[in-house]
């Protein structure tokens, strides 16, 4: 979560913990993700049992793996499962998300690869990195998560970016003046990450000072995300320097 600035405000906002709509109908379908989207809504139809979602934090891809779990009737895999579901077999279609990022048990992974080679169920696995960026330690694993068919989210332009914001706002319940978003986009780094925090700055910001989301209030937001990524620059170039 980004920090609010200090800029004399007293009174903090509540955490309300807001969570985002992951309904299929919320989806967003834009040129950076169409085809992830009809992979994951043709199934059962799959030509082959895996699928790989490759994209950026707060770009879709848990989105998109909870309409296949409605799909499909999926299990979802975890760190703390992923072994006992390994040897326990059967034919049920498996998430793995974060498959990259959360250490799971490359024994059990491997052999659900396997499984889902041979067709005995389907897997749908998320990551941020490619495939030889994943931290596993035998080629045997990363050679079959590498047979994968791989589709990725990006976003595209400024249309995608925008319906990005509007649906961020909406899943905390905000309406917010369509020019604050045009005067957003072109001016933000360009992430779905940096899309997320930016609502979470502004909606915690207009808590904070008991105003609407105006076009002042986004430029403060934008003005202190990038203070931030200065911040940290700094702070890298510093440590380089003393080494």
């Amino acid at each position: 979560m980004t920090p609010l600035p200090e800029n004399g405000i007293r009174q903090l906002p509540l955490d309300l913990g807001h969570e985002p709509s992951l309904a299929e109908d919320d989806f967003l379908v834009g040129e950076g993700n169409a085809l992830a989207h009809a992979r994951i809504t043709a199934w059962p139809h799959w030509p082959d049992g895996m699928t790989l979602l490759i994209g950026p934090a707060a770009s879709g891809k848990s989105h998109l793996a909870r309409i296949f779990v409605e799909r499909s009737q999926a299990r979802l895999a975890t760190p703390g499962t992923i072994a006992q579901i390994a040897a326990a077999g059967g034919t049920e279609p498996l998430v793995i998300e974060d498959v990259d990022r959360n250490g799971y048990d490359e024994h059990a992974l491997f052999h659900l690869l396997n499984q889902a080679m041979r067709g005995e169920r389907g897997l749908l696995m998320t990551a941020r990195e490619e495939v030889p960026s994943w931290p596993l330690r035998t080629d045997d694993a990363r050679s079959r998560a590498r047979r994968a068919p791989v589709f990725r989210l990006e976003v595209s332009d400024d249309i995608e970016l925008s319906q990005m914001f509007v649906k961020l706002f909406g899943d905390r319940q905000i309406r917010v003046d369509p020019r604050v978003i045009g005067y957003i986009v072109p001016r933000m780094e360009r992430s779905p990450e940096e899309a997320a925090a930016l609502v979470d700055l502004m909606d915690r910001l207009a808590l904070a000072k008991g105003t609407a989301i105006t076009r002042n209030l986004a430029a403060e937001a934008l003005a202190h995300r990038q203070d931030m990524r200065d911040a940290t620059r700094e702070q890298h170039w510093d440590a380089d320097s003393d080494e």
